[in-house]
């Protein structure tokens, strides 16, 4: 069997650190299995595949609830849990991890996941380090070539090897590592409300159409004028109009799949990607490759995935569409909502065929210009955020390769 060596990844390593196998410091869990009849709208969330993603562990709106009738204390998911995709039909998906730094009571793994549960506390941070790491990774997949369907099996689990510093170096790792993730956390969750602010003000500007009148009260609300379009089947103010995206949108641009010696673990440009939840799927310092500016919002041409994307970058991986609006009164920020609240038909593999016949608001542009001077500072702290975040994350993962390289020593009085 073939398997990732140790120096192969890390060059020389003190041969007098201790070598554990990961099934002396972790127990192992198996996800819950259940039948699509028993899918309910309330209950147990199942965490999936989907939902492991740039080593975060992402609740989403397709979330699978069971009875409660399917609780499992074993496969309940506990703070400091790192999660494994363990079986799946691809070999890009496969050995994906994230660790659980929030409690997240009711929420267990499908059978196609499995926890890593440290047996103690104090090496959790170590364990996580190790298991969401390339060479983690890399151990996974080269010993599941050959199994059906890449499937990791317990005993690749229990054996594989974990290198382990002295108890100082230990401490400081996880005290560090720990501060890290918890800032990454922060940055998520600011970044969240911030975009649920937004949302709320759009869905009662644009929905509710209670935008400030001239008076700054509710328009809708104080008596507006609202006249019948004939085309929603519905009321709008007074002086709005109605499109579809087609007549609005000015270039639409499906790029292609970029060559592999185009991305690069750093550079100056992102290379943009709809399908990750960090929007990068690479960089490259080629200044001659940058093709827009922002702002502007990045679809899927195969996903659902809207994007509002506030920094210069290249082009984005492929299939992804980057809009640009050739009116002045839908911005990029309107745009952005209003492409989220576009319901995709069933049976739309190229789900663009199906948006640009949808039928879209436009606002006056005094109110489209007023929207976009109150949520341009959230969107641009929004950004800021995941900046900060990329930034944090290759810090992060630097820190394993650097300690058992001997390349650092950590200072717990730093710490």
């Amino acid at each position: 069997m073939a398997t990732t060596n140790l120096r192969d990844t890390y060059g020389t390593i003190d041969m007098e650190l201790k070598k554990y196998k990961l099934g002396e410091l972790a127990d192992f869990y198996g996800g819950v299995a259940y039948k699509p009849s028993d899918i309910t709208n309330e209950g147990i969330r199942i965490i999936r595949g989907g939902n492991i993603q740039n080593g975060v562990i992402l609740e989403k709106a397709d979330d699978v609830f069971l009875p409660l009738s399917y609780a499992n204390p074993e496969n309940q998911i506990h703070i400091y849990d790192t999660i494994i995709v363990s079986s799946t039909g691809s070999i890009d998906a496969l050995a994906k991890a994230a660790t659980c730094f929030e409690e997240m009571p009711g929420t267990q793994i499908g059978a196609f996941l499995r926890i890593i549960r440290p047996k103690d506390k104090k090496n959790a941070m170590l364990i996580s380090a190790w298991c969401t790491s390339q060479h983690f990774r890399d151990y996974m997949i080269n010993c599941a070539k050959g199994t059906s369907i890449n499937n990791i099996r317990t005993d690749f689990l229990e054996n594989y090897e974990l290198v382990v510093p002295s108890d100082e170096n230990v401490r400081g790792l996880s005290s560090l590592y720990l501060n890290i993730e918890r800032k990454l956390y922060l940055n998520r969750h600011i970044n969240q409300n911030l975009e649920a602010l937004a949302k709320q003000l759009y869905d009662y500007w644009f929905v509710q159409f209670d935008f400030p009148d001239e008076n700054g009260k509710p328009y809708k609300s104080s008596g507006g004028k609202m006249v019948w379009n004939e085309r929603l089947k519905r009321e709008i103010p007074q002086g709005w109009e109605v499109k579809i995206f087609a007549d609005i949108l000015g270039k639409v641009d499906s790029t292609p799949r970029l060559s592999t010696d185009e991305y690069l673990l750093s550079g100056k440009y992102p290379i943009i990607d709809q399908t990750t939840n960090v929007y990068f799927a690479g960089f490259t310092d080629r200044e001659d490759a940058v093709l827009f500016q922002y702002p502007v919002v990045v679809f899927g041409d195969h996903s659902c995935d809207v994007k509002y994307v506030n920094f210069p970058f290249v082009r984005g991986a492929d299939g992804t569409q980057i809009m640009l609006s050739k009116n002045d009164r839908v911005l990029a920020e309107y745009l952005y909502f209003a492409v989220k609240g576009v319901k995709i038909g069933k049976g739309y593999a190229r789900h663009y065929s199906f948006l640009k016949g949808s039928l879209l608001i436009i606002p006056e542009q005094a109110i489209a210009n007023m929207f976009k001077e109150k949520v341009a500072t959230w969107f641009i702290s929004i950004t800021n955020n995941r900046m900060e975040n990329l930034s944090l994350t290759k810090q992060r993962d630097e820190l394993l390769p650097l300690l058992m390289n001997g390349q650092v020593n950590f200072d717990l009085s730093a710490c």
